[in-house]
């Protein structure tokens, strides 16, 4: 099982890396995945995300979520053929979750993904920021 922690990783690209550790038969656990971030520029960032929400009709969907565990956790699933039983497989060994949970504070592993170490030189909005815009908690 791996645990991976998701503060100032590019959510893009560690869903991809999510993904293909997943579609390889691996458990995956992500922390800290409301500071995932999101790089490009903020209103631009928050009007998709809010049409994204807004898309769907309130008694038939399509559903997006509002919590940033949640949205994490669907960009993984876009990534992922979830409609093929073999894509449902993968997507049930992934869990997304809010901060670090105790049974995981030791566990966590750094993934070599490309991380925002330049976030610094970039626009960028942390995925929980996100989340309350649209609506939810962090």
């Amino acid at each position: 099982m791996k645990v991976i922690n998701a503060e100032n990783k590019i959510l893009g690209r560690l869903a991809s890396y999510i993904a293909q550790e997943a579609r390889e038969g691996e458990e995956v656990r992500v922390v800290n995945s409301e500071k995932a971030v999101i790089s490009g520029d903020k209103e631009k960032i928050f009007a998709d995300y809010k049409q994204k929400y807004e898309r769907g009709r309130r008694d038939t969907g399509p559903y997006f979520p509002k919590r940033s565990d949640k949205i994490m956790k669907r960009t993984v699933r876009n990534m992922l053929p979830y409609k093929k039983s073999s894509g449902r497989e993968s997507f049930d060994r992934v869990k997304t979750y809010l901060g670090i949970p105790e049974e995981f504070e030791d566990q966590v592993e750094e993934v070599d993904v490309k991380e925002g170490n330049d976030l610094r030189d970039r626009n960028y909005v942390k995925l929980g920021e996100v989340a309350q815009f649209i609506g939810g908690d962090q």
